[in-house]
């Protein structure tokens, strides 16, 4: 039986200009490897109501689980979360528990909760909550799409709080070789090893350290022994 699959959409004109660097598909994708859900598609979208809206739903229609990062904080950009609540035909308003965190939060703080910040209270109707243990303001899950910050540091938090939660399949395993050969040399025997086991996908880096080419060759799949055998032709093969 395959895994459960997963996108990533990353929201925002700060990633798509080159001024932010987007590490949280790369944290995503570690943590779902490990939890047995494959990640299969990841987009980015300016910040554009309609982009969101049409990322958003043919993203949850065609996997298990859908992640968005960026655009649910304060100011007028924030706009990803009226926009997945537009994708999924929901109302949306400022919802009374997630009021209350964000009034204990800056209460401890001193800090006024102004209409700005209220603004991070909005939720879809029927959406679930995401805890945000580092600065309060939630994430929410709506349908099978978790809405989380773009603030590295809190969507990693948030990534925490809901994989619990998530069915996942059997962890991804992968193996790893140096070869000292240039990817056209082994090119054939790789090939001829990839179609011995089907089960499992390969993949070849090449590199150069001092002064030597070579190729680093990845193996990954659910198949332990398959892995093993794998990784032994190779090495008897580039012996």
């Amino acid at each position: 039986m395959s895994n459960p699959t997963a996108a990533m959409l990353v929201i925002g004109d700060e990633i798509l200009s080159g001024r932010t660097r987007d590490s949280n598909t790369h944290h995503l994708a570690c943590a779902l490897t490990a939890a047995g859900i494959t990640l299969t598609e990841a987009r980015v979208v300016r910040d554009d109501a309609g982009a969101i809206v049409e990322a958003v739903q043919g993203l949850s229609a065609a996997h298990t689980y859908v992640f968005t990062s960026g655009g649910i904080g304060p100011t007028h950009d924030d706009i990803t979360a009226d926009a997945v609540a537009r994708a999924f035909g929901a109302s949306i308003g400022v919802r009374e528990d997630a009021r209350a965190i964000l009034a204990a939060h800056y209460e401890r703080s001193g800090t006024e909760l102004n209409a700005a910040r209220l603004r991070m209270a909005r939720i879809p109707e029927g959406a679930a909550l995401i805890e945000n243990p580092v600065s309060a303001a939630p994430g929410f899950i709506i349908g099978n799409v978790h809405v989380m910050a773009g603030v590295p540091k809190i969507f990693e938090a948030m990534v925490a709080s809901v994989l619990p939660g998530l069915t996942g399949g059997a962890p991804l395993i992968s193996r790893s070789m140096d070869i000292l050969r240039a990817e056209g040399d082994i090119a054939g025997p790789l090939g001829e090893v990839a179609a011995l086991y089907p089960q499992l996908s390969f993949g070849s880096y090449p590199f150069q350290r001092n002064g030597l080419y070579g190729a680093n060759v990845v193996a990954r799949g659910q198949d332990q022994v398959a892995l093993d055998a794998a990784m032994a032709d190779l090495a008897e093969r580039f012996a």
